[in-house]
């Protein structure tokens, strides 16, 4: 008989990480486990890791709900997920681990046999001029050829001044840049903005403007002269056909996919499969995970085939993270079959 337990943990950033939404220090997961109770030593591991302000869990009854999937898991019985995607996300990575014997390898790819590693950019959180413009100079030496600038708190001709120092010091041909606003401008303001950008050769912008805005969006995609990728606008629960009513109504360039916030893999494949047979580009984010739920997704990404840099860089963020075989290597990300995991701050009571 399956058991679930589950256990908060307080990740704390090693510098504070400024977003359009705020600074941030440190960042709530909850961590699921499963396991049979005939064979307790094997078990399988998820990651729920709602942010809030941007999930659509209700962060208020987290803690209930997963009480309620664990109580409920022990006697058979299940339990509605439908407003918690960031739980249906760590069940699913859970019970994907526990039946691949628990040793946090959940699918067997190129990737998890250390055969081909992953492209990914580097992220830059937002901040004074000097600190964006130090992180950028940390990446370029890390040896990155794409990074992601947030955009959207500062004056934007601040923003404008670092994006067009960078530009004259690396061509677009050895440099790509992408930037993300979070939805943080108005329809009153972004055609200014894309003008601007779109002189600095500019990969993409992530969510130029604020969700549910379907006809501004629809314009700004078919007239910007830079590309546009869609966000935070698929975090909604929508069904197949309405993500697909989505993408050809809107008809953006690019798809971001989020695994935590979509729902899960299975969630985040049928985005790939559509965007796919529309024509549109996409990659995948981690969403502050630790690296548990970065090993997860990573994992996942291998059984693509992508070429574009996704959006994994994020093991490095926290001063308490886990040991775990994921390496950073120049703008790589590789599984290391030879370094293990350690969980050991990880203790799960029962709930």
């Amino acid at each position: 008989m399956l058991k679930a337990q589950f256990k908060k943990y307080i990740l704390k950033f090693k510098i504070p990480s400024g977003t359009s939404r705020g600074v941030l220090t440190e960042k709530p997961s909850w961590f699921i486990k499963v396991f049979k109770d005939s064979d307790p030593d094997i078990f399988g591991i998820g990651e729920c890791g709602p942010i809030e302000g941007l999930s659509r869990d209700p962060i208020n009854t987290f803690d209930e709900k997963l009480k309620e999937l664990c109580e409920k898991m022990n006697i058979h019985q299940t339990v509605d997920l439908d407003e918690f995607p960031s739980i249906q996300f760590g069940l699913e990575m859970a019970l994907k681990d526990l039946e691949n014997k628990g040793n946090r390898t959940l699918f067997q790819n190129k990737f998890t046999k250390n055969e081909k590693d992953i492209k990914i950019n580097g992220l830059i959180w937002m901040g004074e001029y000097a600190f964006m413009s130090k992180q950028i100079q940390e990446k370029l030496e890390d040896g990155f050829h794409c990074i992601k600038v947030k955009i959207g708190s500062l004056n934007f001709k601040d923003e404008l001044n670092l994006l067009k120092q960078i530009r004259k010091n690396y061509k677009s041909t050895e440099l790509e840049l992408r930037v993300d606003a979070n939805g943080a401008y108005s329809s009153t303001n972004i055609s200014y903005i894309l003008s601007e950008l779109a002189k600095l050769d500019i990969h993409s912008i992530e969510q130029p403007i604020a969700i549910n805005q379907w006809d501004e969006m629809k314009n700004l995609c078919k007239d910007s002269p830079i590309p546009i990728a869609l966000d935070e606008e698929l975090i909604k629960p929508y069904t197949k056909k309405q993500k697909e009513n989505l993408l050809q109504y809107i008809d953006p360039q690019y798809i971001v996919l989020k695994p935590s916030m979509l729902g899960g893999f299975k969630e985040t494949e049928e985005w790939i499969n559509l965007a796919q047979k529309n024509n549109k580009g996409w990659w995948i984010t981690s969403a502050l995970e630790s690296n548990i739920g970065l090993n997860a997704i990573a994992q996942f990404c291998g059984n693509f085939k992508n070429k574009l840099p996704q959006g994994l860089g994020t093991g490095g963020l926290y001063v308490n993270n886990f040991d775990s075989p994921l390496v950073i290597t120049n703008q790589y990300l590789s599984h290391d079959k030879h370094k293990k995991w350690n969980l050991n701050q990880l203790v799960f009571n029962d709930n």
